[in-house]
């Protein structure tokens, strides 16, 4: 018969509100389960019989009965007619070789991870903000997506395609999506894609991820924007990689430093339209010379034109991938930046000889990604929708870019002084006062905002100080409360 403290066990695991989602027979059996696996209730020690439980427990006698034959199938009690039920007795728990008892818990350890994992481990990885708070970056606004026009699309889709929607998907992608991803880099990017030579992914990480494992060996070279995004960098470095950071100026990449440098790397990897974080464009006679070097050495320019349809002054420069008549680019796009975050779908446009490659490759991550959304995003593309906000967003951020710029210059001068981009969906700011970056960084979050920081962006985290302020997810009216919070909270770490 249990003691006491054994029914007042039971008891308690009843009534815990996290195990209210349970049916009360599963509760009851838990919790003699656990009596058993702690060592409290012995081998071959006897239950008290369903009747006298269901009385103590005030239930029905069929609920203690259904939590005793589910402990008699799991192997934990044993069930004898005429003598009741008990502890099962078996020879793989004899004493000398399984315990009931479990075994005090170990004390906290490293994991034994491979020399990949580590480098993974130890990256962080890339985590963004769940909910956004000004003035995380690059985040795209959401709350005026067309999401009725996006529900009626989806609903043809499913309405025409059936249950096809919800089988696997090509891994390449499906046609339709990848024909208009096509069409939109040729007609908006200047870009030379073909359908076939369009594989859609979940994410630009994705696309670098596999670049980093498939075109290059553990220990090779790459050369990387200084400062750079921190993802491209991450990826690069966990896949064992010699990143050789190349430094920049105001016409962006500095390719002389690539065509001088003796030691040899296999590709280069730049955001040349909108450099992250400087917002700087490269140059068209260094864009020129770069495709020289990838043809000359036989080398892969991985070009990462993440949020190129977001561009306020001028008109944006042609993709480097359209100037190259040798296919050594690989172009990367997403529609995280121009349409939302949840939808996790990205693209590249390969070189011939590199489809399928990538794409064989891509099947050992996530095998494609979801059919459903690429017809439904084929389907916004194909109607016009997709350029139409765009359009409508670049009007919106333009002028969320303006009214950030003439905030900071009114309430930070003489600590932060903006550097305002042409394009993009972030403004970087350079600490002016001696504040340190860190200190600011940390002023600003207990705050409330959330910068990202500069130095952490360069190779050698030695760059010049300062911050990345999205403004494309935030309306007016939080920009400028939040441009006050951080005014306050700068000047007060200045103090």
């Amino acid at each position: 018969m249990f003691k006491h403290s054994q029914l007042e066990s039971v008891k308690a695991w009843l009534a815990h509100p996290a195990h209210a989602g349970l049916p009360l027979h599963a509760r009851i059996q838990r919790a003699i389960r656990q009596l058993i696996l702690d060592g409290t209730l012995g081998r071959g020690k006897p239950l008290p019989a369903s009747r006298a439980l269901a009385r103590s427990l005030d239930l029905s006698r069929d609920t203690v009965e259904s939590a005793y034959a589910q402990l008699h199938a799991e192997g934990f009690i044993d069930r004898r007619v005429g003598s009741g039920s008990f502890v099962a007795e078996t020879s793989e728990l004899a004493p000398g070789r399984r315990q009931w008892r479990r075994a005090a818990p170990r004390p906290s350890q490293a994991p034994n991870l491979s020399r990949r994992g580590e480098a993974i481990f130890r990256s962080g990885g890339v985590r963004e903000l769940l909910s956004p708070r000004p003035f995380a970056p690059g985040i795209p606004e959401t709350r005026s997506f067309p999401l009725r026009l996006w529900e009626r699309l989806e609903r043809q889709v499913l309405k025409e395609a059936g249950t096809a929607a919800l089988l696997h998907a090509d891994p390449q992608g499906v046609e339709p999506l990848r024909r208009a991803i096509a069409d939109y880099v040729n007609l908006e990017r200047g870009a030379h894609a073909t359908p076939d030579r369009v594989l859609v992914l979940t994410s630009s990480q994705q696309a670098l991820a596999l670049c980093a494992s498939v075109l290059l060996d553990a220990g090779e070279r790459i050369f990387i924007e200084d400062p750079a995004y921190y993802g491209a960098r991450k990826a690069f470095d966990a896949a064992g990689l010699d990143c050789v950071p190349i430094r920049l100026d105001h016409q962006g990449l500095l390719v002389d430093e690539i065509v001088s440098e003796p030691r040899r790397a296999r590709a280069v990897f730049l955001t040349p339209s909108h450099q992250f974080p400087s917002g700087a464009t490269l140059a068209l006679d260094r864009r020129l010379a770069l495709i020289e070097w990838a043809d000359r050495h036989q080398a892969w320019i991985i070009e990462d034109d993440y949020d190129s349809e977001f561009h306020y002054a001028g008109k944006p420069t042609a993709c480097v991938q359209g100037l190259d008549p040798h296919e050594r680019t690989i172009y990367i796009g997403t529609f995280t930046k121009s349409l939302f975050p949840g939808l996790r779908i990205g693209y590249v446009v390969l070189p011939r000889e590199l489809v399928e490659p990538i794409t064989v490759a891509r099947t050992l991550l996530d095998g494609h990604s979801a059919p459903l959304a690429q017809m439904t995003l084929a389907r916004f593309m194909e109607g016009g929708h997709f350029g139409a906000h765009v359009r409508a967003m670049r009007g919106i951020y333009a002028e969320r870019l303006g009214l950030l710029a003439g905030l900071v210059g009114k309430h930070l001068t003489g600590v932060a002084e903006a550097q305002v981009p042409a394009g993009g969906l972030q403004m970087p700011c350079l600490l002016k006062s001696g504040l340190p970056e860190r200190a600011a960084i940390d002023a600003a979050r207990h705050a409330g905002i959330a910068l990202l920081g500069l130095s952490s962006l360069y190779a050698a985290g030695d760059g010049k100080p300062g911050f990345l302020m999205g403004f494309a997810a935030y309306t007016p009216s939080e920009i400028e409360g939040a441009v006050g919070k951080l005014a306050t909270a700068l000047q007060t770490a200045k103090r």
